[in-house]
């Protein structure tokens, strides 16, 4: 095993299994899709020039290892023995219970418009890489980044604050 390609997943593996989490809403699904992308990554890893981006290549694998699974209407059940505790109050759970608020949106999302929000949002990168990981032009990204916003905006609740400037006061942005 390379030691240059096991320290890079050792030291960005959350980062990427995190953006595979809200590519695809669901935790399971995304540990497959970044093993499979980091099996991909791994038999090619001796002739890419890792001393650039090596989070680049990895994050185009994962954005077209996706779409390619979406195409092929790669969709299965996944079974659950307990189905999971919903926060209490006090117990200071409260950021968690917005940010899975935010991932329930997100998953509800169209496929497109999720990977637009994420890519943009959470992976914070300009619209044009945007476009040239999903395969699209520049004002496609911007139409699904703003359907996806808008249909965000429905589906969490007002009361609930997403984000918080002090310049901006606080709510859904």
């Amino acid at each position: 095993m390379d030691a240059d390609f096991v320290d890079f997943v050792r030291h960005r593996g959350d980062h990427h299994l995190k953006t595979a989490v809200l590519l695809t809403g669901d935790w399971h699904t995304a540990e497959d899709l970044l093993q499979s992308c980091l099996g991909k990554l791994y038999r090619v890893w001796h002739r890419l020039d890792t001393s650039s981006e090596p989070d680049a290549y990895l994050r185009r694998i994962l954005v077209n290892t996706h779409r390619s699974w979406w195409r092929a209407r790669w969709r299965r059940e996944i079974p659950r023995a307990d189905l999971p505790d919903l926060p209490g109050l006090g117990d200071g759970g409260e950021a968690r219970a917005v940010a899975e608020d935010v991932r329930n949106a997100l998953a509800r999302l169209p496929v497109r418009q999720r990977t637009a929000l994420v890519l943009r949002f959470f992976v914070d990168l300009p619209e044009t890489e945007v476009a040239d990981l999903m395969g699209c032009s520049a004002g496609t990204v911007k139409t699904h980044t703003h359907r996806g916003l808008r249909a965000m905006r429905r589906m969490i609740s007002p009361d609930t604050v997403v984000n918080r400037t002090e310049a901006q006061g606080s709510g859904i942005r």
